[in-house]
């Protein structure tokens, strides 16, 4: 199972930073050359209720921002229980694989620990991250070839038995972790988010251009502040890229601690 990405995911952070900069500052000077523009072909003074209107834009965009980033920040805790769960479950695997008798105790314990360190190593090669998931799986497949054997051995032991239940929890938490990984913010969401950003703008211009002056300062304070969280939100959503990434401690130590430990007499 292969990790997907959407069209964003191939934008770098700092290009949508600044194309996102950009496009609120155009948006900005295009209401505000609009509202000249019609100020100067009409001769009465324009009386509408433009702020009121602008406000409940800016209102719907600032909760549209929220959804969004709720959404993000849910799927971002989400990766990292998993995670520890996943963590958790090897360990007791690893533990339980004590019960298992020789030869395939030895066996079982040296894949789980090459397991463990193949997933530690994500967060130092994600370039690799391919390969490392496809053997990952084979290990997988391996491990429980293994468990498949201890199990024929004697069918009817409760040892067997919880040793087995727990590589299959190991695997299951593979697949949920591939899976929510798959999960992205919906393109139609990204669309909605920068089209009502553009026309909350294009408002916030008009107004500019209504009142005759604009402050370059303020405008462009808007632009960035805007354009932090538009990337915030961007960034939680991205698996192994970008800034906001969930820490791999949890797995570094557990593969710190098989790695070190010393092996059972009958193990070497």
């Amino acid at each position: 199972m292969m990790l997907t990405k959407t069209w964003l995911d191939y934008i770098p952070l700092w290009v949508l930073f600044t194309v996102t900069v950009l496009l609120v500052l155009a948006a900005i000077e295009g209401g505000y050359r609009l509202a000249v523009f019609r100020k100067r072909q009409s001769d009465k003074e324009i009386d509408a209720p433009i702020g009121s209107v602008v406000g409940g834009i800016l209102g719907l965009l600032a909760f549209l921002l929220a959804f969004t980033f709720g959404m993000a920040a849910t799927r971002f805790d989400t990766r990292r229980q998993l995670l520890l769960d996943e963590v958790n479950a090897i360990g007791t695997c690893y533990l339980r694989a004590d019960l298992v008798p020789d030869p395939e105790r030895v066996e079982i314990r040296q894949r789980l620990r090459e397991y463990v360190h193949l997933r530690a190593e994500v967060i130092k090669q994600p370039q690799t991250l391919p390969k490392i998931l496809a053997r990952s799986e084979a290990l997988q497949d391996e491990l429980w070839s293994q468990a498949v054997l201890v199990a024929k051995k004697d069918s009817n032991s409760e040892m067997h038995a919880l040793f087995v239940d727990s590589l299959n929890v190991v695997i299951d938490f593979h697949t949920k972790r591939i899976v929510v990984s798959q999960y992205h913010i919906p393109s139609i969401i990204w669309l909605a988010l920068y089209g009502l950003s553009i026309l909350s703008m294009v408002g916030v211009g008009y107004q500019f251009g209504r009142a005759g002056s604009r402050d370059f300062a303020i405008i462009f304070c808007l632009a960035l502040a805007f354009s932090i969280v538009i990337v915030l939100i961007a960034d939680l959503d991205r698996v192994y890229e970008g800034i906001l990434q969930v820490s791999q401690q949890p797995m570094i130590e557990l593969d710190r601690k098989l790695g070190t430990s010393v092996p059972r007499r009958d193990e070497r």
